[in-house]
């Protein structure tokens, strides 16, 4: 899917609150700039959050919790080499947790990526457009996917373009 710019990155946040669980892992992957946090502030919102919890990306402080509709926990793993200093931080274990967990810059998790979770790639192209593509991970995120993305194409922000089914969404 292409959305005009990062505020219409809501749609999808909101179609994909209606998805999720407790227990969910969400990996936002993309470069600076891209909408990463953007995104997790739509979601938040989507899910309760009220405007006393400011969602701000946690790249200091590694992890952020919120409380909402569903709980979330907002990881940033920028500042992190590889998956010794994710466990070293002790950040493998919110994904134990009851709650929504959403991973920025998932890719120092390593081998410690869930099985069972949601991939969303933020490609920037500019001049404010975002590109992104939703994998699936998992068979509970295969069946929810169509679902996201039949309610995806009743509304006119961010229409998907699908892929082979089951493997993706653009």
């Amino acid at each position: 899917m292409t959305c005009a710019c990062a505020e219409d990155l809501t749609p999808l946040a909101a179609a994909l609150a209606e998805l999720l669980v407790a227990g969910d892992v969400l990996l936002l992957s993309g470069g600076l700039g891209a909408g990463k946090t953007t995104l997790t502030q739509a979601l938040a919102r989507a899910l309760e959050i009220g405007d006393d919890q400011y969602v701000s990306s946690p790249s200091f402080a590694l992890v952020h919790e919120y409380t909402g509709r569903l709980p979330v926990v907002h990881m940033d793993l920028y500042r992190l080499d590889n998956e010794e200093d994710v466990e070293a931080a002790g950040l493998a274990d919110f994904f134990e947790r009851s709650a929504v967990c959403v991973v920025e810059w998932p890719d120092q998790l390593g081998g410690l990526a869930p099985e069972e979770r949601l991939e969303i790639l933020i490609e920037q192209n500019p001049p404010a457009a975002r590109r992104l593509l939703l994998v699936p991970r998992g068979s509970s995120w295969q069946q929810r996917l169509k679902r996201l993305a039949a309610h995806l194409t009743r509304c006119s922000a961010c229409p998907p373009e699908t892929d082979t089914p089951g493997e993706g969404m653009r």
